[in-house]
């Protein structure tokens, strides 16, 4: 067996450890014998590209940066995301990449970025003078049916813990959030919804890196595109993932949040 990462635009969109995550569906994949590789999605990708990829991953970045994949991520490169995603290719979009699905993004200086449209929920940033969205963030996944396979996966809910640094604020309008906020601020420090769940993609405010933390969601992200690659069940091998395990449980203490946390 074998998969494909795509990455989109590895040097400008890995703000705070992004590549942790791609490097997190690698290493598991490896240690589980499967063949891996890592195909960037960036500007001297074709639009083909996209079409030979089983998962993606895309990271944050400045707004800047932003500006510039939004520059290069239209036409037939759009079109290739979009179904690909239509289609049911998982992924785990941080911070700055759902912002790209949606439909725009506002932010505190200069033009609306436009997004894709793929994902319905509009992104704004507050102004100049608003405290931005920084610290730990908890959550529980909510969203059908990842929770139920995650809760199946781990016999317990399905608690997300990562890092959140962001100044834009995103409103859902007809996608499931992600999730609850717990901890922390999630969209928008308003509704209590952390990020959003389309298909089979994952958009979250959360870093950390995010699957590192939370090794349960890369499982699921590897075992979804194995069963869409060669449409059949999988079943995934096992890891020891105490280490993790325990530093999940340091963090819920540090948080006061014991109470969240078994370790399997």
């Amino acid at each position: 067996m074998e998969l494909k990462i795509g990455w989109l635009y590895p040097t400008l969109m890995s703000t705070y450890g992004d590549r942790g995550n791609v490097i997190c569906i690698e290493r598991r994949c490896q240690w589980r014998g499967i063949e891996v590789s890592i195909v960037p999605l960036d500007q001297q990708t074709q639009a083909t590209a996209f079409y030979q990829v089983d998962l993606i991953v895309g990271g944050g970045a400045q707004d800047r940066q932003q500006e510039i994949v939004m520059r290069d991520l239209k036409g037939a490169k759009a079109e290739a995301l979009r179904d690909k995603l239509e289609s049911g290719t998982p992924g785990a979009f941080t911070c700055g990449s759902p912002q790209l699905l949606g439909h725009y993004y506002e932010p505190a200086f200069g033009q609306r970025i436009e997004g894709l449209g793929l994902l319905d929920f509009v992104s704004k940033h507050p102004g100049p003078q608003a405290k931005r969205c920084i610290g730990n963030v908890v959550f529980e996944i909510t969203a059908s049916p990842l929770a139920q396979d995650l809760r199946a996966m781990l016999g317990e809910p399905p608690i997300v813990i990562g890092f959140e640094n962001h100044g834009g604020r995103t409103y859902l309008g007809n996608i499931a959030p992600l999730g609850k906020v717990i901890k922390g601020y999630g969209n928008n420090g308003e509704d209590g919804k952390e990020g959003a769940f389309y298909r089979n993609a994952i958009a979250t405010y959360s870093h950390g890196p995010l699957l590192p933390k939370n090794p349960f969601i890369a499982d699921w992200l590897i075992q979804t595109a194995l069963r869409q690659k060669y449409q059949t069940e999988m079943v995934l091998t096992k890891l020891d993932d105490s280490l993790a395990w325990r530093a999940r449980e340091a963090m819920f203490k540090r948080l006061e949040l014991p109470s969240l946390h078994k370790t399997p």
